[in-house]
Parts: structure tokens; C-alpha cells; sequence
């Protein structure tokens, strides 16, 4: 009985030795322009290794080339998930450079626009072939029925990747979780203000339980 128990015990140090040294699963944060997915990424990243990810804006697309923080160590009830993030470009079905005139030049505004269109074709890529899972982020105060929701919401189902949803902005008076549960509900919707930092705990709870 001892020879079979110590045999069993090797095994288990085995696996285990096995299992922490995979690589960590990539995580992309999708989702529409200004729906806070910098600003959730960059809460994450502190949170947990004291830098951020990128710069955070008002302005639509100011995400305009994926950025990846690797091997963030997130510990939740006594376990450590190692993951990948990937924060990702707004997705749109257009870019257009009129909407950013108000905030600069026309010129400016022209190279926006098309770094913008080239960052939806990368965020595009990275969802195909590069990610493990996905959180995708809403603005709670904003309608999520999309054209560009209900098309990458299929597209991550038809990859089966694991998907949270995350309902945003919580700290503002418009914001509804119910209409993002409603309209998906096949799906984990989690409040939270990746701004103000409400609801922080059932985030990394949700994290550790699908990603871990």
C-alpha cells in the first residue's frame, strides 16, 4: 500500500508540474469604441503587477493597435490563474474622421480614422486566431444591440471560446445591467465600473472560474 501510494503521489507531482508550466491563456477584451475596455485592462494590470496597459481617453479609438500584458498572476481562494491580456481595438462596422474634428486637426483626425480602420482588421485577427477567451465589454448606459455585438458575440460562439460579459460604467445614473442580461442571455453578464473600481471582487471571481 505504501509503494502504491507514494507511486500515486509522483504521478500527482508530475501533473501538477505539468499543468503550472503551460502557458498562460491569452484573454481578449472586445467590445465597442469607448466602452472602457483600456480602462478595465489597465485596472487589471494594476491591480495585480502595478503597471498599466495604455492610455485612456474620452476620444473614440484611442486603442488603436492591440496591446498585451502577459503573465498576469490573478489569486483568488488560496489559487493563482496566470493569464495573457489583449486589449483590443473598439470594434465598428465604420470609422468615420468627421467624428474626431472636434478634438483635433483635420489632418489628424484623417490618420485617426485610418489607423482606427487598420486596428478593427488586427482586433479581427487576434479573435480568429489568437485568444483563448474573451471578455467582452459593454457600456451599461448605452444599448447593446448591435449590429457590431450581435456580430462578434456569434463570431466568438461559433470559435467556442469561453466568453464574460462585462457590463461597464455602473457608476452612471443611465446605466442598465438588466438590458445586457436581457439581451444576452446565454451569456454571465458582470457589473462593474472598470473606472471607479465598483464591483472588482466578482470580477477576478469570474476570471479565475472560466479562465483559470
Amino acid at each position: 500500500m505504501g509503494l502504491f501510494t507514494e507511486l500515486k503521489d509522483s504521478i500527482s507531482r508530475a501533473t501538477d508540474r505539468l499543468f503550472s508550466e503551460q502557458e498562460p491563456k491569452r484573454i481578449g477584451i472586445y467590445g465597442p469604441p469607448n466602452a472602457g475596455k483600456t480602462t478595465l485592462a489597465n485596472r487589471i494590470a494594476r491591480d495585480w503587477t502595478g503597471d498599466a496597459i495604455g492610455t485612456e481617453s474620452h476620444v473614440p479609438h484611442e486603442t488603436r493597435r492591440a496591446r498585451r500584458k502577459e503573465g498576469v498572476e490573478i489569486e483568488r481562494n488560496g489559487k493563482t490563474v496566470t493569464i495573457d491580456i489583449v486589449d483590443t481595438p473598439g470594434v465598428t462596422t465604420k470609422v468615420d474622421y468627421e467624428e474626431f474634428t472636434d478634438e483635433m486637426e483635420e489632418d489628424d483626425a484623417i490618420r485617426r480614422s485610418r489607423e482606427a480602420t487598420e486596428g478593427v482588421a488586427e482586433a479581427m485577427h487576434w479573435l480568429r486566431e489568437d485568444v483563448d477567451g474573451v471578455i467582452y465589454v459593454l457600456d451599461s448606459a448605452e444599448d447593446p444591440i448591435t449590429q457590431v455585438n450581435t456580430m462578434l458575440i456569434g463570431i466568438i460562439e461559433s470559435r467556442d471560446l469561453p466568453v464574460l460579459i462585462f457590463a461597464n460604467k455602473i457608476d452612471l445614473d443611465e446605466s442598465s445591467v438588466k438590458r445586457i442580461e436581457d439581451a444576452f442571455p446565454q451569456h454571465k453578464t458582470v457589473p462593474l465600473s472598470a473606472k471607479e473600481g465598483d464591483n472588482m471582487d466578482e470580477v477576478y471571481d469570474s476570471i479565475a472560474e472560466y479562465f483559470g
